[in-house]
């Protein structure tokens, strides 16, 4: 809440200002529990207030020339302070002058000395009196001592100050009367007024008797402002009809101008030219007033007055100011169009349409100005804003105003875009594909999947993980076989794998980031497992025992080229690691047997002789087409012997074996060219993905 009171200055102390529980409506025993204090805005206390009655009186002597000087309206603010509950009452005193000051000159006595022969209506300025006292209280008026020869003028100025002359009325005549006591009063508008008096002596001299005289009371002249030094503002001409020293005469300016209108005008002394020599700004002033005396250089000097009032024309010398009331430099890229980003204040401080400022950004940016009112703009969002595109904007703000040429200024924002998880990881492939070999060490890397995400930070961070691909056997966990490092994506074996048990396996790897919420995506790894020389062939037939040899009987009488025996063997590899080779290696008549390359079939070259042996021992090795190959080998014992019930035996076991061969030959050939298809097959499709 706040308060006001009026009081006149001057006043006692102790002297009765306002009760302040009366004005509050409260009671004044309440106040005086509330702890009531007074604070004051200034650094010596004016006030205090009685608590126990609640009036707030004058603590100290209060001047309100030495408070606020030449303004009209004077104010000292107080600040009452009750606690229980703590609040704050604002309390403004307006200090009302009362005609406590007299006007003042600056001395008692002033001399003038003027000549005898002064013309009719010269003018004599007299130094004014000075009242620090405001409104009616201040100077108002002056009066002269009656006298025969000199009349009063009061010259009003623009700011309001008064300014005395004598008028000379009636021709002065030193032989009459060589000296003139003048009394001029000066008097306020006070009730009572007050009053101060300054004695005046004029000397009339004799000789020069004529003042220069202007061409014109007054002049005017009109200027744009930054005009050059040097610059001329007016070309004064005053002229004087005596002759020699009296009538030279020279310009300058008048006591009566200002310290600071010095520093912007000078005057040539003999010539009446007033320059510009400082700063021209109508911003700081729009007007100026030039008082402007001429003297002659007769004994005594006589001067006249004259009055420059010099216009100053505005022009565009001011760029636009741009003021950031509100800014924002960090926005997140989910931000819906319309976002307001900053509050722009402009500003001109030339004047019409060169003080009219418009502001407008790049239309190639997702930004766009909104006119809120005069001098205020929003910088809002004009669009959908993506910071994978672009994470950073600099956005300038022109401010431009309507002078000719127009000014302008640029400003700068710079807007960084912060990151929200709108983007899911990307596998660098959609499908990946892995030949690995059989028999791996456990631990070996097997491909390493890459996947990128545009977000930054916590939200590209990328984790991987193995999954069971839909359609795979369920008992086929890949988890078993494979694991994945989390963050790199290397797939690695845990186990080494076997061609004869597993010769594929598919398996999904998920890729998530660390956003929230989290954001996935899937590739499928296809692994292939290629086939290595890691199995022996082994032989089927004929049957034996480990370490031990097979028994054959033959007839001495069998035909050249006769079949003994074929001997069969399986690989459990494929394709060239399951090509087998059938070769003798040893035999105890080398030429008398024979053995197939790839059938293993083994035959008597010739017929027996008597000569020959009776028993034929045949070491038989079958071997892979593998790198390096693997083998294996069979020892036969071939009995030649006469037909009786062994040999009998032998020859049927013979034919009934016999019998048998040519269907697991079959079986073994089909087998083979089955393999071999699928294993070309594989390894075409194979070559067709790489491509």
């Amino acid at each position: 809440a706040q308060i006001r009171y009026s009081i006149p200055e001057e006043l006692t102390r102790g002297a009765f200002v306002g009760n302040i529980a009366k004005d509050l409506g409260t009671d004044v025993a309440k106040l005086a529990a509330a702890n009531l204090q007074v604070l004051s805005d200034s650094d010596s206390q004016y006030f205090s207030v009685n608590v126990h009655t609640g009036i707030i009186m004058v603590s100290e002597r209060i001047d309100r020339e030495q408070l606020c000087g030449q303004n009209p309206r004077c104010f000292l603010h107080l600040k009452l302070a009750i606690e229980n509950p703590v609040e704050f009452y604002r309390i403004e005193v307006e200090i009302l002058d009362i005609n406590d000051n007299p006007p003042e000159f600056p001395s008692d006595e002033i001399s003038l000395r003027i000549y005898e022969l002064a013309s009719l209506g010269a003018r004599f300025p007299i130094q004014p009196a000075q009242d620090p006292d405001v409104g009616t209280n201040t100077l108002q008026t002056y009066h002269l001592s009656a006298n025969e020869n000199f009349n009063l003028n009061v010259k009003a100025r623009t700011d309001g100050g008064k300014f005395p002359e004598l008028v000379l009325e009636k021709a002065l005549d030193r032989e009459l009367r060589a000296f003139h006591y003048l009394v001029l009063t000066a008097e306020d508008g006070g009730s009572p007024p007050k009053s101060s008096k300054i004695r005046i002596t004029i000397q009339v001299l004799d000789a020069n008797d004529n003042h220069p005289v202007f061409d014109r009371p007054s002049y005017g002249a009109r200027l744009v402002e930054n005009s050059p030094p040097g610059t001329l503002v007016v070309r004064l001409n005053a002229t004087d009809v005596d002759e020699g020293p009296n009538g030279d005469i020279r310009y300058s300016l008048s006591s009566h101008n200002s310290a600071a209108l010095r520093q912007i005008f000078v005057i040539d002394e003999r010539t009446g030219e007033i320059r510009v020599q400082g700063n021209l700004d109508f911003e700081e002033a729009t007007v100026y007033e030039i008082e402007v005396e001429a003297k002659d250089m007769g004994l005594p000097t006589m001067e006249e007055h004259c009055s420059v009032v010099v216009e100053i024309t505005d022009v565009n010398d001011n760029a636009p100011e741009v003021i950031l009331t509100s800014f924002s430099s960090s926005l997140s890229e989910d931000a819906p169009p319309g976002t307001v980003v900053a509050v722009i204040h402009v500003r001109d401080r030339d004047s019409g349409d060169q003080g009219k400022v418009q502001c407008h950004v790049s239309p190639d940016l997702p930004f766009r100005l909104r006119k809120d009112y005069e001098h205020q703009y929003s910088l809002l969002t004009s669009t959908r804003l993506d910071r994978e595109r672009v994470a950073y904007y600099n956005v300038t703000v022109s401010a431009s105003d309507l002078g000719s040429p127009p000014l302008s200024r640029h400003t700068v924002l710079p807007i960084a875009l912060a990151d929200v998880n709108d983007n899911p990881p990307q596998f660098e492939q959609e499908s990946y594909e892995v030949l690995v070999a059989e028999n791996n060490p456990a631990g070996s890397v097997l491909v390493t999947v890459s996947a990128t995400d545009p977000d930054s930070e916590q939200n590209s961070r990328l984790s991987y993980s193995i999954l069971q691909a839909g359609g795979t056997d369920p008992g086929l966990d890949p988890t078993r076989y494979l694991s994945i490092h989390p963050t790199s994506g290397q797939v690695s074996a845990k186990l080494p794998f076997d061609y004869e048990q597993t010769t594929y396996l598919q398996f999904h790897v998920e890729v998530s980031d660390g956003g929230s919420p989290v954001l996935r995506n899937r590739t499928l790894v296809h692994v292939f497992v290629v086939d290595q020389n890691d199995n022996a062939p082994r032989v089927h037939f004929p049957r034996a025992g480990e370490d031990s040899a097979t028994q054959l009987r033959i007839s001495p009488s069998i035909s050249p080229l006769a079949l003994v025996t074929k001997v069969v063997a399986i690989d459990a590899d494929s394709g060239r690691n399951a090509w087998l080779s059938y070769h003798l290696a040893e035999a105890t008549d080398p030429g008398l047997f024979s053995v197939a390359l790839r059938s293993g079939e083994i035959r008597i070259t010739r017929a027996l002789q008597e000569t020959d042996a009776s028993a034929h021992e045949l070491l038989v090795v079958v071997r892979d087409a593998g790198d390096p190959p693997l083998s294996t080998a069979i020892t036969l014992i071939v009995l030649v012997e006469e037909k009786g019930p062994e040999a009998l035996q032998g020859s049927e076991a013979q034919g009934t074996d016999g019998g048998g061969l040519p269907t697991i030959t079959l079986y073994l050939i089909v087998s083979l060219v089955v393999l071999s298809s699928v294993s070309l097959v594989v390894l075409a499709v194979l070559g067709v993905r790489c491509l």
